[in-house]
C-alpha cells in the first residue's frame, strides 16, 4: 500500500498540477492586491466609492445587493483580461520565428486533402 501511495503522490502529473495550482494561488494574491489597490482606488477617484457595493435597489421591503455582484464582475473581468493579456503574449514567445505561419488558402488545401483521404 505504501508503494501504490508513493507511485501516485510522486506520479508526474500529480506534481506539475501540485506546482500550477500553488503558481496559481501566488498569481491570484498578486493580481487581487492589483485589483483592490491600484483598479479599484481609480474607481474610488471616479465614483467617490472604493467600490460598487453600497449600490442597491429597494424592492418594498428587500434591497437588491446589485454593487456586491457588480464588483464581484469588474474583479472578474480585470482578472480575465490579464490572464488573456499574459497567455497571449506567453504564446508570441513560444513561436518558432524561423517557422512561417500558414496561409488559409494552404490550410484549406489540406484540410480538402485530408477529407479527401478520409473516403
Amino acid at each position: 500500500m505504501l508503494k501504490e501511495f508513493r507511485e501516485f503522490a510522486f506520479r508526474g502529473n500529480l506534481l506539475e498540477i501540485a506546482v500550477g495550482l500553488i503558481l496559481a494561488l501566488a498569481f491570484s494574491a498578486v493580481i487581487s492586491a492589483f485589483v483592490e489597490g491600484i483598479v479599484m482606488a481609480f474607481i474610488a477617484a471616479l465614483f467617490g466609492e472604493p467600490n460598487f457595493d453600497s449600490i442597491e435597489w429597494n424592492v418594498g421591503d428587500g434591497q437588491i445587493a446589485i454593487g456586491s455582484f457588480t464588483t464581484a464582475l469588474v474583479n472578474f473581468l480585470i482578472v480575465a483580461w490579464v490572464l488573456f493579456l499574459i497567455v497571449r503574449t506567453a504564446n508570441r514567445f513560444r513561436r518558432d520565428p524561423d517557422v512561417a505561419p500558414i496561409s488559409e488558402d494552404v490550410q484549406l488545401l489540406r484540410e480538402i486533402r485530408d477529407l479527401l483521404a478520409q473516403r
